[in-house]
């Protein structure tokens, strides 16, 4: 049957399809247009199972918050290849997810949800047809306090956000420094109290070992093992890090420099690769 140059363009437009596959599908559906997407949709299955092996380390690495700053997503929408993760409507998509995302706490409950008549799944699925490549979500955070900040790295590669217990004034430029170094200096942790214990007997007793090769006595050692320790939390806890932007300040500091009772309440952290 003849497919006219404008039935192709609507499926063109709605989907995101070549034109070459939206006249195939039509064809197919013999014209009938919701048919033709299942048609699409379908041949995104067929794509997106023959790739699922391949790595998806490219992408968006993106932070949203909601309109009164006490919630926020990070969220990387991943793909193969960094030429498509520069692409226009490929960021349009990423920018668009991101947005629907900030409404959903589990990243299951997100790719269940209903997004552009369909499921986020399904949306992944069909847009991996489309494209080419893996689409996946990859990293999915969600953070939420009295007043929650972002930043996005250059580039949409590190996505973090960070909570703070109360409302000041320039909370917004505190939360985004503070989120900066997050995003530059990649803490393990909040604080002492939130580091995993095994890890801290770990170090314990990394530290103890060191010292004894170079000839310390053991009575000594878990004293000075405990000053390492302080040293280790310095140097990999949010709050106890040295102030990129003031290195007189630790993070704590800096946030109390603005209100005496301000602290950073949590952070999340989202990268490509």
């Amino acid at each position: 049957m003849k497919i006219t140059a404008s039935e192709v363009n609507k499926l063109r437009q709605s989907t995101g399809a070549g034109m070459m596959d939206c006249k195939k599908a039509l064809v197919e559906a013999e014209g009938d247009f919701e048919k033709a997407v299942e048609v699409l949709r379908k041949r995104g299955q067929k794509v997106a199972a023959n790739r699922a092996d391949r790595d998806s380390t490219e992408g968006a690495a993106l932070a949203v918050v909601n309109a009164d700053k006490t919630a926020g997503i990070a969220i990387s929408i991943n793909c193969e290849t960094d030429f498509v993760a520069k692409n226009d409507s490929y960021l349009e998509l990423a920018h668009s997810l991101a947005n629907h995302a900030i409404d959903f706490d589990t990243k299951e409950a997100f790719l269940s949800s209903s997004f552009d008549g369909m499921t986020v799944e399904e949306k992944l699925t069909q847009q991996t047809g489309v494209i080419g490549e893996k689409i996946e979500i990859g990293g999915f955070r969600k953070l939420t306090a009295p007043f929650v900040g972002s930043y996005i790295h250059a580039g949409n590669k590190i996505a973090t956000l960070v909570g703070l217990s109360g409302i000041v004034e320039n909370a917004a430029e505190i939360s985004k420094n503070v989120a900066m170094q997050a995003a530059a200096m990649n803490p393990i942790a909040l604080n002492e109290d939130a580091v995993d214990s095994s890890l801290i007997e770990k170090e314990i007793e990394i530290a103890k070992d060191q010292l004894r090769q170079e000839g310390k006595p053991e009575a000594m050692l878990d004293n000075i093992a405990k000053g390492k320790i302080k040293r280790f939390f310095k140097d990999n806890t949010l709050v106890n890090q040295v102030f990129i932007k003031d290195n007189t300040l630790s993070v704590a500091q800096y946030v109390m420099s603005a209100d005496a009772d301000l602290v950073v309440t949590g952070f999340e952290r989202v990268a490509l690769g």
